[in-house]
C-alpha cells in the first residue's frame, strides 16, 4: 500500500496512494449491487459510465482552483472604440 514511500522525496510529491481509485471501484460495485441483474451489457456500460461521470463532476468541483465567476470576467471581450487615423496629403 505504501510502496510509493520508498521513492525519493522529490518523486513522492507526484505519487500518491491508490485510495481514490479504490473508493471509485467500491462506488461502482455498490451501485451495481443495488441493481442486481443487468439485462444486457449495454445497461452495465451505461450505469458505470454514469457513475464515472458523476464522480468526475464532483472531483472537478472539489478541486477547482479558479472560480467560474472570476474566469467569466476574462472571457468577456473588452471592446474599445478605435478612432480612425487622419492622413493628410503631403504637399509636393
Amino acid at each position: 500500500m505504501l510502496a510509493y514511500m520508498t521513492f525519493p522525496e522529490q518523486h513522492r510529491v507526484k505519487l500518491h496512494s491508490i485510495n481514490p481509485l479504490e473508493r471509485l471501484n467500491k462506488e461502482v460495485k455498490r451501485r451495481a449491487d443495488g441493481v442486481g441483474i443487468f439485462p444486457n451489457e449495454d445497461s452495465i456500460t451505461r450505469l458505470i459510465g454514469a457513475v464515472l461521470l458523476e464522480q468526475n463532476d464532483e472531483y472537478q468541483l472539489q478541486n477547482r482552483y479558479m472560480q467560474i465567476e472570476g474566469m467569466a470576467a476574462l472571457a468577456t471581450p473588452q471592446i474599445e472604440e478605435v478612432t480612425p487615423l487622419q492622413i493628410t496629403p503631403k504637399a509636393a
